[in-house]
């Protein structure tokens, strides 16, 4: 799309603040994981910004950044990706619910399962880490290591019934959708 996903404006704000605000109203802390050298807007004082520790290895690799920047006290995090500005915070509180006595909650569409939109236990680390150290870089690999439960869109549109938050913008016609969609649903009283 030609500039980081992270600062494209949505709004008032970038999509990685917008993100941030949402998931801010259901969970705390919150992590964001960046590149070496990527940079980011500006954002609340309280959220814990860390580092891929290498760099091009994928979604475990930002787990793994992030896992390790919890503090101690909290035992699981939710997971998403800065592209999906429709996020529904009731989606994110689902998913933790839905999650239950597994190690990992992750939303599966069509066999498909999206590893930014799922729930992490923290001590899954050491089988990320392990996973990283074998160069076994497919987040499927993690799912088939510990408890996953596989959570199924019928679970879920109980609280996003248009699963908008699955919506990563990868395009920038997919951009500029999501944000006639979030002028359309911003008019309608059914996002903010």
């Amino acid at each position: 799309m030609g500039v980081p996903k992270a600062t494209l404006p949505f709004g008032p704000e970038t999509m990685l603040q917008r993100v941030v605000r949402l998931l801010g109203t259901v969970v705390s802390p919150i992590v964001v994981v960046a590149a070496h050298g990527q940079s980011l807007p500006a954002l609340p004082d309280e959220v814990i910004v860390t580092r891929d520790e290498r760099e091009a290895r994928g979604p475990l690799e930002g787990l793994r950044a992030g896992l390790k920047a919890l503090p101690e006290s909290v035992a699981a995090a939710y997971v998403t990706s800065c592209d999906v500005p429709l996020l529904v915070p009731a989606f994110v509180e689902r998913m933790i619910e839905l999650m239950g006595d597994h190690d990992i909650a992750v939303m599966e569409v069509d066999g498909f399962p999206h590893p930014l939109s799922a729930v992490y236990r923290r001590d899954t680390l050491p089988h990320v880490e392990s996973l990283l150290a074998n160069d076994r870089l497919r987040p499927v690999f993690l799912f088939d290591t510990v408890r996953t439960r596989r959570v199924q869109p019928a679970e879920m549109t109980v609280v996003d019934p248009e699963l908008r938050t699955l919506r990563n913008l990868n395009t920038h016609e997919d951009y500029l959708a999501a944000l006639k969609e979030g002028r359309r649903q911003k008019a309608e009283g059914k996002i903010d």
